[in-house]
Formats: C-alpha cells, sequence, structure tokens
C-alpha cells in the first residue's frame, strides 16, 4: 500500500426538475471538487446509482471523465444485482477510460462467499481497468468477509476495496490483507474515519460528506501527506462533527444532497421515491450549515 493518500468524492448526481439528469449542473459539481483537490467517483450510493437506468450511468460517466479531463482520477461504480448487466457496464466503463472501476456487491439477491468471488472475478476477468471491491452491507445485506477479500486479493485485476460498512473492526481486517497484498489498497467510506484509517494504513477515502465539505476532506488529505498531524487531525475533528450533527437529522446520502441543495438548488432533488422535502428539516440543515459557515 502506497504512503501518499487521496480522497475521492462520492459526487451527486445532479437533476433537473422532471428528474432528467442535470449534467451541466453535475460537471460544475466535478469542478468544483477538483478545484478543491478532490479526485471522483460517480454513479456511487450518493450518486442515486440505484435509481439509474444503463445508458444514463454510461452517459454520466462520459460526461465526468471529459470535465475532468485528466486533472484528477475517476471511479466509477458498476455493481449490480446480475453478474451479466455488471460486466456489460464495466466493459462500457473500460471503453470510457476511467481510472477503477468500483463493483458494490449484488443487492436483492442473497449471496455466499463463493458467489461473491465468482461474481468479482468475472467481472475482473472482463475488463483491464483495476477493479476495486465496494463494501456496503447495511444497503446490499450482502458482505464482503475479510478472508474472501484476501482471496480476491490475488487476483491481477483486483486493485483494492472501498469499505463503507461503518466497522472499525472489519475496516482493520481489510487493511490487514492490504498489507500481506502490496497491490491491494483500502479506501475508507466512513466520514468520522478518515484519518484514522490513514494512520493505519489504508490508501485512501471515499466520501460523500466531501460533496459538502470539500475543501475540508482535502486538507486531511494534504496535511497528512506533508507530515502536519495536529492539521489533520483539526481537519478531520471538524469533519467528523459536521457529520455529527448532519447525519443524526436522518438518512446520510438524503441529507448530504439536501444540505447541498441548500446551498446550490441547481444540483437538484434524488428521484423518487427518495423523501420528499421538508421545510422543518431544510431550516435544521440551513442552521448547521451556517455553524460552520457553509453558507
Amino acid at each position: 500500500m502506497s504512503s501518499q493518500k487521496e480522497a475521492f468524492v462520492a459526487l451527486v448526481t445532479c437533476f433537473n426538475d422532471d428528474e432528467t439528469i442535470n449534467y451541466e449542473a453535475t460537471r460544475a459539481q466535478v469542478r468544483r471538487q477538483v478545484a478543491a483537490g478532490n479526485n471522483i467517483m460517480c454513479a456511487g450510493t450518493n450518486g442515486d446509482f440505484s435509481a439509474l437506468t444503463f445508458d444514463e450511468k454510461v452517459k454520466l460517466t462520459e460526461e465526468v471523465v471529459a470535465e475532468v479531463d485528466g486533472r484528477a482520477k475517476v471511479i466509477v461504480n458498476a455493481g449490480m444485482p446480475a453478474t451479466f448487466e455488471t460486466v456489460a457496464l464495466s466493459k462500457e466503463f473500460d471503453r470510457i477510460g476511467v481510472d477503477g472501476i468500483a463493483v458494490i456487491t449484488p443487492f436483492f439477491i442473497a449471496c455466499t462467499q463463493d458467489g461473491l468471488i465468482r461474481h468479482f472475478t468475472t467481472v475482473a476477468d472482463a475488463v483491464s481497468t483495476p477493479v476495486y471491491l465496494y463494501d456496503i452491507p447495511a444497503r446490499t445485506q450482502n458482505h464482503i468477509e475479510p478472508e474472501t477479500a484476501r482471496a480476491l486479493a490475488k487476483h491481477p485485476n483486483i486493485a483494492g476495496i472501498k469499505d463503507s460498512g461503518g466497522a472499525q473492526e472489519t475496516l482493520e481486517q481489510y487493511m490487514a490483507v492490504g498489507r500481506e497484498e502490496e497491490a491491494f489498497d483500502v479506501y475508507s467510506g466512513p466520514d468520522h474515519l478518515v484519518h484514522w484509517a490513514f494512520q493505519n494504513g489504508a490508501k485512501g477515502a471515499i466520501s460523500g460528506l466531501g460533496n459538502v465539505m470539500p475543501e475540508v476532506l482535502a486538507r486531511i488529505v494534504t496535511c497528512f501527506n506533508a507530515g502536519d498531524e495536529a492539521g489533520a487531525a483539526a481537519a478531520q475533528e471538524t469533519y467528523g462533527s459536521f457529520r455529527t450533527d448532519l447525519y443524526k437529522l436522518g438518512y446520510p446520502p438524503a441529507l448530504v444532497k439536501r444540505a447541498l441543495w441548500v446551498m446550490d438548488p441547481s444540483v437538484g432533488a434524488s428521484r423518487q421515491p427518495a423523501l420528499l422535502p421538508d421545510p422543518e428539516q431544510d431550516k435544521q440543515i440551513e442552521a448547521i450549515l451556517r455553524k460552520y459557515e457553509l453558507i
């Protein structure tokens, strides 16, 4: 695992009032993140991937890659319930030329660990772009056990894992795999563990909260890479405190999107049946954003 750390923002997908994708607003969010010094993950949990069609994911990725124009890295999530569609999407992303393909565990379909090994191996065999496992069991009900990650880490085209399980113990176990397999990088998903993960060997973080606080996320990385532990810790304290205040209001991805909407309405709402905007909650979000001087 590399000593230089990096951050990706799990970018929101912007929508028009009729729920079609607003590609220009999405490009504006890409520019904002790149200017802050962050890399991009698109079509992830914070990007409403489960509400997007196959063709929309392809076009969204093309737009993001074109806007980034080599100034940052781009990872895109290809994971779907069926291996067949996951492979088909991965081949499209391979053609576009992304830096990595994240593959969320299949959802709705209950998988054995052997089934997960077959699934990820089939995808990794089908493309030349590095593949990253993506574990978020609270949303998919399928969990990549550390021993399964250890077996998959030996595949020459499986480059790492994004851990969004939220349990420090599991993250530690994945990082142990990374210490054994030098080419297997671990990315922390929980926003409150960014600095801790860096200290304990993670390659980077993939954060949804960075949509709202891009500069603070980038500061954790730059301070850590410069050897400024105090600066990294201070930035993490701000980031973690904001996370606590915002996420206590409800479902984190929905709150990230709504907080960003309060800051910039051009991002639009999420596709239904996402929660409808709540004027009272918007007031609470606005108060939190003012507390952290974000508006």
